[in-house]
């Protein structure tokens, strides 16, 4: 049985288990494992639990996820002649015990949470902060009966509804991004965004330029695309200038990726002098700049943004409102010049066609009625009081923060190997986003990002002391 008085994690227990069974082929090539839920009813644990081994199952290749259907046994998984059926396999229990969780164990717990509680880990806001009368207002007013079949039964803009560019394009000049609505394209999240543009200006093998520490998803998404990522210490004023000019005199990096405002995991802004040296790189040595401007609702308007000095020449500006205000509308945008814009485009039609004009119609509406800017009002101030707790609840049990809280994430450090924490706290149902997912070589790390949101709680505090002082 699976014990929460193991020297290793119920993560670690359970995948040793069915890495035995399968070794052992009592788990057959081609056999289907239990559901995640199914599995989780049966060995008393969370769901998250089940998903965290699953993976590790995955990053060990003894199993393969299926679309739709499950995971199976891989075919070309090996029995292990000459060893017992009972005997517990010490090299991957050893292996078990440091596979980290990754990005994609990251996403999942968007959809599996461990447990009902705050969860510390997570990237967005709860959903109770950004529930609205207005949203459904807006959905009511596109879905009368005249209103659904404009915008139903037939195919939208390519670039997006009309009405939303012009929305976001006057939205733009409140920072200073100089984007007229035929420069702007909507998209499925700033996610798909962000992959329309690496689609469009890369091939496989480019070395591409990235912020470290940086977020997870995107280290991911390049490497899954075939991508040489070269990342760049990212500090207080900006990406480190002299490690981006070593790369561009060894490498020709083709683009460079960065969050210059409220920065993804350290809540760090980019300040005038460097952006203008890092523009100058760019130009030096011809790159391209995609500027990831998702917390753009969180921040002061006169923030250095690289897109607003550039004039979208090198620069593409890059945001969404999953974070703000509806993760399921699934809206996106972004602005480049009128030469490149035409090119992101192209790759835009090739994978999706259009993007759904009923919530880009909604959105607009929200946008042009204020409702948007007042919510983000309500918002930050709410952010502002979790923010003080939330600090002052981790440096009351023994954190120290590496850099000043701001935004919606704080840049934590531990003492200990937040890998190993992760999978302690899972246990206890809480996830946390351990420093390793943030660089693109995932070393051990003993920082952690906390969302200020949800890690108000003084009882995840109390379990978090206990845990680490275990390890």
């Amino acid at each position: 049985m699976l014990t929460r008085t193991s020297t290793q994690s119920l993560t670690g227990q359970l995948a040793d288990r069915l890495a035995e069974r399968i070794r052992t082929r009592l788990l057959p090539p081609g056999a289907r494992l239990p559901s995640v839920r199914e599995c989780a009813r049966q060995q008393g644990v969370s769901p998250y639990t089940v998903v965290a081994a699953y993976d590790q199952l995955l990053a060990q290749g003894l199993v393969e996820a299926r679309r739709q259907r499950g995971f199976y046994v891989r075919d070309s998984a090996p029995a292990q002649e000459g060893r017992p059926p009972n005997a517990a396999p010490m090299v991957v229990q050893m292996m078990a015990s440091r596979v980290p969780a990754d990005a994609s164990s990251l996403i999942r717990s968007m959809f599996h949470r461990p447990s009902d509680k705050p969860q510390p880990g997570m990237g967005v806001f709860p959903p109770d902060w950004m529930a609205s009368a207005f949203m459904p207002t807006a959905v009511r007013r596109m879905t009368s009966t005249a209103a659904l079949q404009e915008l139903s039964l037939q195919y939208g803009e390519p670039s997006g509804d009309a009405a939303l560019r012009r929305s976001l394009s006057n939205k733009l000049v409140g920072i200073n991004v100089p984007a007229a609505p035929d420069q702007i394209v909507t998209t499925v999240g700033a996610t798909h965004a962000l992959d329309i543009v690496s689609r469009t200006l890369l091939r496989a093998g480019d070395p591409v330029m990235v912020e470290e520490p940086g977020w997870a998803l995107e280290f991911a998404r390049l490497e899954a695309l075939g991508m040489r990522i070269l990342p760049v210490p990212r500090r207080a004023d900006g990406p480190d200038l002299e490690v981006m000019a070593q790369y561009c005199q060894l490498h020709s990096p083709k683009l460079f990726v960065s969050v210059s405002v409220l920065h993804n995991p350290t809540g760090y802004s980019l300040t005038p002098g460097s952006a203008h040296r890092v523009l100058k790189l760019a130009n030096e040595h011809d790159f391209h700049i995609v500027e990831d401007d998702t917390y753009s609702h969180l921040a002061p308007e006169h923030a250095t943004r690289l897109s607003a000095l550039d004039g979208l020449q090198r620069t593409i500006y890059v945001s969404g409102f999953a974070k703000i205000l509806a993760p399921n509308w699934r809206i996106g945008f972004l602005a480049a010049s009128p030469q490149l814009k035409e090119r992101l485009l192209e790759t835009k039609l090739l994978a999706t066609l259009t993007t759904p004009t009923l919530f880009e119609r909604a959105l607009s509406w929200c946008i042009d009625q204020g409702q948007l800017r007042r919510h983000a009002e309500r918002i930050r101030i709410r952010l502002d009081g979790a923010r003080g707790r939330a600090v002052k609840l981790a440096m009351a049990h023994g954190c120290s923060f590496a850099s000043e809280p701001a935004g919606l994430f704080g840049w934590v450090d531990t003492g200990v190997d937040t890998d190993a924490l992760t999978q302690r706290m899972l246990d206890q149902g809480y996830l946390l986003a351990p420093g390793s997912l943030f660089h693109a070589r995932r070393p051990p790390s003993t920082m952690m990002r906390i969302n200020f949101a949800t890690s108000q709680d003084a009882a995840f505090w109390k379990v978090f002391s206990k845990v680490r002082a275990e390890l």
